[in-house]
């Protein structure tokens, strides 16, 4: 690094500070029409004059002893008239934004030709916004993107998105064609590649504090952590953490200390069940008063199915099925309440057809829900495969 000569030229000061204003000016562009109302009924006049003018003339000639004309006098007058026109047109900020694609794509055009290389623009939690709209919005910048040397990263979650409607013209963009999915969710499905990337995050925390896992989780444990954070690194790591204050409360306790001092299997089960109130406010954010209705209540039904007719915590769906039922199922399945196990489970009785295997959050019988002596179905250990193979727990055939 040191004494090294750059491979880039430096970056032109001057044109920076260019471009540096023109965003600003966009942004103060934007937020001035964030605040105008949606549509507004203008008027615009014009008016236009004309003219027009006359002429008369009398005249007496004298000639060859005849009186006739010869003196001519003329009397002319001219007029004006104007008129006036009025226009009524809608003044809308879609109207606005559509001209403007010229600028914004000029404007990233120049940013990379100022960095000497391409521009990136991302759009985060695409879901919150009208399902209705997504696919007009990612068209959007998709026209803004393209002759731009511009890439869009948008993130959200699958089964509450819509990228691309089809219709004359096609709105959005489509997967495959006009671009690339990147799923980043390891899921239960693929349970061992899951469990060792989870651990090794967790071993190279414990590596800083001179600690080894086995020194703080016990065998048991680690697996429930698995379970309950459903693959996601994020909720893995923030139940661990909590697993960690129920594991202390527990030791101080007088006569708790007979689960020794580790973090056991039940410190994760009560963590996780304390974890469900976040997730369940994180619900709230995401959905809207209808949707969340409609996906309470097919939990509701999954739960009754499962931790009450079947005492068990997983269930099979067809895997052929379509419908509002098993689009929420999905729908659940982003939203972490929900998690796919397996893609594909045969029944027996059932040739010929193939079933996808769910596994119910920890959180929904665990802590203050806390089922006794429920049936947990190892799904990833191979001698519990027949497990899932019972017909009793199909859930809506």
């Amino acid at each position: 690094m040191f004494g090294a000569v750059p491979t880039k030229s430096a970056i032109p000061k001057k044109r920076v500070s260019g471009l540096t204003e023109t965003l600003n000016k966009l942004v103060a562009e934007l937020n001035e029409l964030l605040y105008a109302p949606e549509e507004v009924d203008r008027v615009a006049q014009s008016e236009s004059k004309t003219s027009s003018s006359s002429k008369a003339g009398v005249g007496v000639s004298l000639g060859d002893g005849v009186v006739g004309a010869k003196a001519d006098a003329e009397e002319g007058s001219s007029k004006q008239k104007s008129t006036a026109q009025e226009d009524r047109y809608v003044h809308s900020k879609v109207t606005v934004l559509q001209k403007n694609i010229i600028k914004y794509k000029r404007f990233f055009s120049d940013l990379s030709s100022i960095s000497d290389g391409a521009s990136f623009l991302f759009l985060d939690d695409l879901y919150h916004l009208r399902f209705g709209d997504q696919a007009d919005v990612i068209d959007y910048f998709h026209r803004i993107a393209k002759g731009s040397n511009l890439w869009l990263k948008i993130g959200t979650i699958r089964h509450r998105s819509r990228w691309y409607m089809y219709g004359n013209p096609p709105v959005g963009m489509k997967l495959g064609d006009d671009a690339d999915e990147i799923d980043l969710d390891i899921t239960l499905e693929k349970y061992d590649l899951t469990k060792n990337f989870l651990l090794d995050i967790l071993s190279n925390f414990a590596n800083e504090a001179h600690l080894e896992i086995s020194q703080f989780l016990a065998d048991g444990a680690r697996d429930r952590l698995v379970l309950a954070s459903g693959g996601v690194a994020r909720d893995f790591l923030t139940i661990f953490r909590r697993s960690i204050d129920v594991a202390r409360e527990r030791i101080s306790r007088k006569g708790q200390q007979n689960r020794g001092e580790r973090i056991g299997a039940e410190d994760v089960n009560v963590a996780a069940g304390e974890y469900d109130k976040f997730k369940r406010e994180d619900f709230v954010r995401d959905t809207d008063n209808n949707d969340r209705d409609r996906l309470l209540g097919i939990l509701s039904d999954v739960n009754e199915f499962c931790l009450v007719s079947n005492n068990t915590n997983c269930f099979l769906m067809s895997k052929d099925a379509t419908g509002p039922i098993e689009e929420s199922i999905h729908e659940l399945v982003d939203l972490k309440f929900l998690h796919q196990v397996r893609s594909r489970v045969t029944v027996r009785g059932e040739t010929g057809k193939l079933f996808e295997a769910y596994m119910v959050d920890l959180s929904q019988y665990t802590g203050e829900r806390k089922r006794r002596e429920l049936r947990m179905v190892e799904f990833w250990r191979d001698d519990s495969k027949d497990e899932l193979r019972k017909r009793q727990l199909i859930f809506h055939e």
